[in-house]
């Protein structure tokens, strides 16, 4: 199934069951096929309300989150266009500050599949154009967009003139499309940069940054770096733990102050940071169990999840990581803060076998996550995997809104 989406509405099921057949597999890089298909939607980009775009490896999504919160507490409508889901892939469209309802998705998937015959989309370029859709034929004041992977060659870059860009913190993933050097990852995420459009950045390594200038300075797109055009404000107090999540409120405060089309006064910003909700970012769910889920998968996550850990005391570890992430280095990141080791299987997906991560790092193994809540006890923290962590909340009935 594409993108192992599924949907409790017959409807939205029944085009994403259509994605197989149609689409190109796996994630193939490039614009040519969403260009095809945007085409012959009438061009869509063209009718957006103004766009933030935002690329990075970790962050972006919780960037958003704050964004998409800060502007709709200054008093604007905002289109979200995100992923990947959790639980539902309606997660991925949040449209004028709602998610896309089921007889809409399921109107706009259509029309997507059906336009891209011949052209075999990708599931996530029907997303996006699904989305856009949306974007370009509903009101809003702004659009807020999360790059799905990479940037220069993301179907979301086929925005011509975003209002602002702004880059999360780079790390190493998905090497395969972007590159085995940090240096080549970043010159990809910043693939976004548009010629007189403001570009922020968090800081980032120095083989990194310097990539990001390479590609800011040969398109002529003004770069604003943290540590050297602006610094992090400490005493924002995001809702989202954690000191990484201080320096995404304040790469987000960047962004729509280096803009002033939008106005977001400081208080509303403030506001908006204060009560944002994003799923799986060190979340406590609503059971009888001290339990939290992360999304953390991958090494530059896991640091800062062990961060946080180190702040709010060691907890039961139940972990589940995909075949292809870095299982030695996101262990090692949380071995130290816990209390025991769990692994389990992520449904659905090639992961790292749960008996061999047990006898490699110590601790047990668990036949699934459904086993392992059962037996291990609180304070206990989910891990290692997005999907393992919209499992979590699919099983305790915490769906995302």
């Amino acid at each position: 199934m594409a993108d192992f989406a599924r949907s409790t509405h017959p409807g939205v099921q029944a085009q994403l069951d259509r994605l197989p057949a149609l689409s190109t597999p796996g994630d193939s890089l490039g614009l040519t096929r969403i260009r095809a298909l945007l085409d012959r939607l009438g061009r869509p980009q063209d009718s957006l309300p103004p766009v933030l775009h935002v690329a990075g490896t970790n962050g972006k999504g919780s960037t958003c989150a704050m964004l998409r919160a800060a502007l709709e507490a200054a008093g604007h409508r905002v289109h979200a266009f995100t992923s990947p889901h959790l639980v539902r892939f309606n997660e991925r469209i949040r449209v004028a500050g709602t998610l896309i309802d089921d007889a809409m998705l399921e109107a706009l998937l259509a029309e997507a599949i059906d336009a891209g015959d011949g052209i075999a989309p990708t599931f996530f370029e029907v997303a996006t154009a699904a989305a856009f859709l949306a974007f370009a034929r509903i009101p809003a004041d702004a659009c807020v967009i999360e790059v799905g992977l990479g940037g220069r060659l993301d179907a979301t870059n086929v925005i011509d003139s975003p209002l602002v860009c702004g880059i999360a913190a780079i790390g190493f993933d998905h090497q395969q499309y972007l590159g085995h050097t940090l240096g080549e990852i970043a010159a990809e995420k910043a693939g976004i940069a548009r010629a007189g459009v403001s570009l922020v950045s968090l800081a980032q390594p120095p083989e990194a940054q310097a990539a990001i200038a390479c590609v800011a300075g040969s398109v002529n797109a003004p770069l604003l770096v943290e540590g050297r055009d602006w610094q992090a404000d400490l005493s924002f107090e995001p809702n989202l733990r954690g000191a990484h999540q201080i320096r995404n409120a304040s790469l987000a405060w960047q962004m729509v102050a280096a803009q002033d089309q939008l106005a977001v006064p400081r208080a509303a910003f403030l506001k908006g940071i204060g009560n944002v909700r994003w799923p799986a970012r060190f979340q406590r769910l609503r059971d009888d169990v001290a339990t939290w889920v992360d999304g953390a998968h991958n090494p530059q996550a896991a640091t800062a999840l062990g961060e946080l850990l180190a702040t709010t005391g060691p907890m039961h570890l139940i972990l589940g990581i995909l075949a292809n992430k870095d299982a030695d280095a996101i262990v090692a990141a949380l071995a130290r803060h816990a209390l025991s080791l769990t692994f389990v299987p992520v449904p659905d997906h090639a992961h790292h076998d749960p008996a061999e991560l047990a006898k490699r790092f110590g601790g047990a193994a668990a036949q699934s996550l459904d086993n392992a809540l059962a037996d291990v006890p609180g304070p206990r923290l989910i891990a290692g995997s997005l999907y393992l962590a919209g499992l979590a909340l699919a099983l305790t009935g915490e769906l995302p809104d």
